[in-house]
Formats: structure tokens, sequence, C-alpha cells
């Protein structure tokens, strides 16, 4: 009797954007109908923007292997955990050349067929212009707000400090007031008798 194979299901990002000469961590996720097998295969190619032939990127069975030549032959290590699911790749030093689709391919016998996940990566030259607007603002803001919260403290602080002093002041000048009724009541009295 056959058993039916069942379909590995695999997830990643449909889009992915990164900065010249970064690193970045393609992500490659996997659910499988079967038990995590000895015989599990991770198979990671790219297709470069011209639509040329596809390039091994690496390539995953009980260890991982990387190409041994082409453009990821050291730009290339394993970041995944198999008993976690997580079949993902670190891509070091990205270059312009890089612009393309990355696919994952995830086998794990008897689940043989499944999507096979695909990633489309631009590399840029530098961050989004909304991006950097949205850290410049995020930051100026807390600045700000860190300005005007020591301003206020500041200035509450010199209000007390002025008001303590007004009191003083005029405790000062009470007492002396006091002091000076009390002599001129004393200096009165001897006059009476």
């Amino acid at each position: 009797a056959l058993w039916p194979a069942g379909a590995v299901e695999v997830y990643t990002s449909k889009e992915v954007d990164a900065v010249n000469g970064t690193n970045l961590r393609l992500k490659c996720t996997f659910s499988s109908s079967s038990p995590v097998s000895q015989e599990l295969s991770v198979t990671w190619n790219f297709q470069p923007e011209d639509l040329s032939s596809h390039e091994p990127v690496l390539y995953y069975l009980k260890e991982p292997y990387k190409p041994p030549a082409g453009r990821f032959k050291e730009r290339v290590t394993w970041d995944g955990n198999i008993e976690r699911n997580d079949a993902s790749i670190i891509i070091w030093n990205l270059q312009p050349t890089d612009n393309g689709t990355f696919t994952c391919q995830v086998m794990n016998p008897p689940d043989f067929h499944g999507a096979i996940g695909e990633v489309r990566l631009r590399v840029v030259q530098k961050v989004h212009f909304s991006e950097i607007h949205f850290l410049l603002v995020a930051i100026g803001s807390a600045c700000v707000l860190m300005i005007i919260v020591v301003t206020a403290v500041i200035i509450c602080r010199h209000r007390r400090k002025k008001a303590q002093e007004k009191i003083k002041v005029a405790d000062t000048e009470l007492r002396e007031k006091e002091n000076l009724k009390v002599r001129e009541e004393k200096e009165a009295i001897p006059l009476e008798d």
C-alpha cells in the first residue's frame, strides 16, 4: 500500500529591502505533517533580476553545505534551527548584484511536495527617506521632550526657591517688627512707673 505524501509548507517574506554593504538574515520557516526526519533537506537558490540561470546559495542535509563557487561562496551562513522549523540563512556584505529572488525549498521525507518560499531582495544604497525621516522625528521628539521636562523642573525649583526666600524675608521682617515692638513695650513700661 502507498501512503499519501503530505506537503511541506514554507513561509518567507515576499519582499525585503536592505542597505548596500550590510548583512541580512533571510528568514525561512516551515511546517510539515510529518515529524522532522534525519533526511530533511533545505535548498536555497538565487535568481538574479536579469532572470539568468539559478545559482546555488546553500544546501542543508544534516549540516550546511556552502557553494564551492559563485557569488555566495564566502558570503552565506546557515542561521536556522531544524528542530524549531527554521531554515534561515544570513547573507553577508550585500551588493547591488544581489538584487533578485531567493528561494527556500524544504523537503522532509515522506513530505516532499509543497510551495517553495520566495523572497525578492532589493539592495538599496541608503535607507528610504521615510525611514530616516521617521527616525529623526522620533529622536528629535524625544530630545525636545527631555529639554521641556528639564526646563520645567529647573523653573519649578527656581520659583520654589524664590518663594522660600520671600517667606524667609517675611519671617525675618516679622520677627524684627515683633522684637522692635517688644523692645518698645519694655522701654515704655519703666516710664509708667
